[in-house]
């Protein structure tokens, strides 16, 4: 009877064990299934930006080399010369200032204002040693002469905008066509213009190679970033953002300019929408907005 009655009761322990196990791993998976469950609607953080206007343009990529705006040719023999300034430390002088004074009381006197250093010379070569040869450069200003396609010739004209950017400088430097050729290169197909550039800060200098970019049809439209975009086929979409729901939007794009993207239709000035991770996304998801970018 003792007998019966311990296996009764290992028989209850053991079956409470198992009932526990059981309950608790429904717990469990519950709660993990819940935790799942909120993790999955639980807004995406994304970052934003509005779509705004951007001046869109096209453009023809060419290059040349930097030319003084003015340039005076100096060449001193050293027995006449009594003193001067120091040619060394590429002075800048006004118009009308004397930069050497000679024998027989004569002096080299600046035509215009600029600024003015020693040329490198091959010794032998135009007096060497005996002789100081030096430039006058007005650089405030630079000009560029550049061969274009003859095809642009209906485009090209006085005033066209033109952007500088060189290896020496992160920046860009402005500037306009200032002269177009009356001929064409009869060899070349082309046709010569010269820029002049903005240099007031006087970075740039005479000899530099320019990359230089001739911009025309220049136009404000409607713009995204590039990341916002996504293609599938031939349709491009992007993702409206509405009281924090991602909607699928279709739009007709056009030009490409600094990481941009022209909007032709499908979009209206300021509204928000997925600057960048379309991967992350879908529509009528949440989403959170975690940054805005311009």
């Amino acid at each position: 009877m003792k007998t019966q009655k311990k296996i009764i009761i290992f028989l209850s322990v053991v079956t409470l064990v198992i009932v526990s196990i059981i309950a608790g791993r429904a717990f469990v998976s519950s709660k993990i299934e819940a935790a799942i469950t909120k993790q999955k609607n639980a807004p995406v953080g994304v970052i934003a930006t509005k779509v705004k206007y951007f001046s869109f343009y096209d453009q023809i990529d060419t290059f040349g080399t930097a030319i003084a705006n003015q340039s005076f040719s100096i060449r001193i023999k050293k027995e006449d010369l009594v003193s001067s300034i120091d040619f060394d430390k590429y002075p800048f002088v006004k118009k009308n200032e004397e930069i050497a004074k000679l024998i027989n009381e004569e002096s080299i006197i600046a035509p215009f204002s600029g600024r003015v250093g020693k040329r490198e010379i091959t010794p032998g070569i135009l007096g060497g040693e005996n002789s100081i040869i030096a430039n006058l450069d007005d650089i405030k200003f630079l000009k560029v002469d550049v061969k274009l396609p003859e095809n642009y010739f209906s485009i090209i004209k006085n005033g066209l905008k033109v952007t500088v950017t060189t290896d020496a400088y992160k920046e860009t430097f402005e500037g306009a066509i200032s002269s177009v050729s009356s001929r064409v290169d009869p060899t070349t197909r082309s046709i010569l213009v010269q820029a002049k550039i903005n240099n007031s800060d006087e970075k740039l200098i005479p000899g530099m190679l320019l990359n230089i970019k001739v911009i025309f049809n220049e136009k404000k439209s409607l713009s995204i970033p590039e990341e916002a975009l996504l293609i599938q086929g031939k349709d491009k979409f992007i993702f409206k953002i509405q009281n924090n729901i991602i909607e699928r939007a279709k739009v007709e794009i056009g030009r490409r300019n600094e990481n941009k993207i022209e909007i032709i239709s499908g979009l209206t000035e300021n509204e928000t929408i997925l600057a960048e991770g379309t991967n992350k996304v879908k529509p009528k998801g949440k989403v959170k907005i975690v940054k805005s970018v311009d």
